[in-house]
């Protein structure tokens, strides 16, 4: 007769269940992520039920302040309100469609630093283009104080070159010319290095063989940047510029907020920057938060109409 072992058998684990063990380990991962969106995304919309009430601080929320659509009737009753409601939405387009419109230069700016050779002057110039993200809106009109104001550093310079009467000096942040095309310069000084870090990093993931190959063929360099660097990096191109477009309504307060006088109020005033004025200025908080529920559902509709844009000129969405 045969030896039993006395070894214990290992027992082995279905697959299955091992790719559910390993389904719910890294659901756990994201659980604390998926948390702080809940707390910071979801939870402030309990407070779209201002729009609803004729509220004001600092009295308690009650039924017998409740006035139904009457705020979201109100943006549109004399034209008076329409015209305020017009100029705004003006601003808001003409600002996010400069933007739009300028969305491929940092696709550019990116292609064109990841051409630069000297890997020190490369690493200069891509920090000194980052840098200028983390510097709050608030320090940037400080800059552009020192700079622009009427005893500023440049109208001190064209005085003293006699470009200038040195008694009328020109009022560059008072003035209400190309006010739109100005913020948008100021905007693309502040992010177009940060905006280019995404490119980069496809630039980076584009495999070395294609670009071998096109060296073997005979490809300059603007050739390899047009046949293959710039193709592989289009995708993520539409993908930022399909969010871009979700997002055409929401582009920024603090910019718009810190740049804002008498003089240019009509040309520079978005609609962030009226739901603000709105509330903090006249106390219509529950108007503005009527108006900010409507911004939200034409982003949303944007976001589904971008999307299905996507799927169809493309073949795939983001969502």
């Amino acid at each position: 007769m045969r030896r039993r072992s006395s070894a214990v058998q290992p027992v082995k684990t279905k697959p299955s269940k091992i790719k559910t063990m390993r389904g719910l380990r890294e659901f756990a991962y994201i659980v604390p992520f998926l948390l702080l969106i809940f707390i910071f995304s979801y939870y402030p919309l309990y407070g779209w039920v201002y729009a609803f009430f004729d509220w004001r601080p600092p009295f308690p929320l009650t039924m017998d302040k409740f006035v139904g659509l009457k705020w979201f009737q109100s943006m549109v009753e004399n034209d008076i309100k329409r015209r305020a409601i017009l100029n705004v939405l003006r601003n808001t387009f003409a600002m996010s469609g400069l933007s739009l419109l300028f969305s491929w230069f940092p696709m550019i700016f990116a292609v064109f630093l990841n051409e630069i050779k000297c890997k020190p002057f490369k690493k200069f110039v891509q920090t000194v283009t980052t840098l200028p993200n983390f510097i709050s809106w608030v320090l940037v009109y400080s800059i552009a104080y020192c700079i622009l104001n009427s005893t500023g550093v440049l109208n001190s310079v064209l005085g003293n070159l006699g470009l200038i009467d040195p008694n009328q000096p020109i009022l560059f942040l008072q003035s209400t010319e190309h006010v739109w095309f100005k913020q948008w310069l100021w905007l693309t000084w502040k992010n177009a290095g940060w905006s280019a870090i995404m490119y980069i990093a496809a630039i980076t993931s584009i495999d070395e063989q294609m670009i071998e190959a096109a060296r073997i063929d005979g490809a300059s360099r603007l050739e390899i940047i047009k046949y293959v660097t710039i193709p592989c990096i289009m995708p993520t191109y539409f993908v930022l510029v399909m969010l871009q477009m979700s997002n055409f309504l929401s582009n920024g307060m603090e910019q718009f907020f810190v740049f804002e006088n008498s003089f240019n109020k009509d040309y520079i005033e978005v609609l962030d920057l009226y739901v603000y004025n709105l509330a903090m200025g006249s106390g219509g908080y529950s108007l503005s938060t009527a108006i900010s529920i409507l911004k939200s559902f034409v982003s949303l509709v944007l976001l589904f109409t971008t999307n299905s844009i996507s799927k169809r000129v493309r073949g795939e969405g983001f969502i």
